[in-house]
């Protein structure tokens, strides 16, 4: 994108950080946000926290959300994800019982940048940190994971729209045709 700041677009005439607000304020009551660049964000009147480890990209971004958060869950999100669906995280909320990650598989692919980690984890992503190793992916091995399988999650979003991110122009345009169909749709 360009070094744009994702989280900062704009869809059907919302930033993507907006949307995805409204939705997690309908599930959860302490949302905050990790950035480094705070004054971007401040407008959303959400309590933030800069990387605990800076320079450490998303895993980083997990230790710190989980470090900071007053519970022993965080549901972690990417900032460019437009189509939160509150029925799906809530969904998967209600399978953290057994687990220390609670996390979607789709096409065949773990997606760590919309899932449920549990304080558990804490110890495995520090070694990794530790060892310059920032794939959130290489420490689900050592924690008891709960996959989740698109056809489960389909029932609450039949087109799996919750996990469509933005990485490039073409994806953002797409992202506004889909919106704007929606907005179509609910008139």
């Amino acid at each position: 994108m360009g070094g744009v700041k994702k989280a900062l677009l704009r869809i059907h005439g919302q930033t993507i950080i907006e949307m995805a607000a409204s939705v997690l304020s309908r599930v959860f009551s302490e949302i905050f946000i990790i950035t480094n660049s705070p004054e971007d964000f401040g407008f959303l009147g959400f309590p933030m926290h800069r990387d605990l480890i800076p320079g450490k990209g998303s895993l980083g971004g997990l230790y710190t959300g989980l470090s900071q958060c007053a519970g022993n869950w965080a549901f972690l999100v990417a900032c460019d994800m437009p189509f939160l669906n509150a029925k799906v995280i809530e969904h998967m909320v209600q399978l953290t019982s057994d687990a220390d990650v609670v996390i979607p598989r789709i096409s065949g692919m773990l997606e760590p940048l919309h899932a449920i980690y549990s304080k558990a984890c804490l110890p495995h992503i520090e070694k990794l940190l530790a060892e310059g190793d920032l794939k959130i992916l290489n420490f689900l091995d050592k924690v008891k994971i709960n996959e989740v399988c698109e056809e489960e999650l389909a029932q609450f979003d039949p087109e799996l729209r919750f996990i469509i991110n933005l990485n490039t122009p073409q994806d953002l345009e797409n992202a506004r045709r889909i919106a704007a169909g929606s907005s179509d749709q609910r008139s």
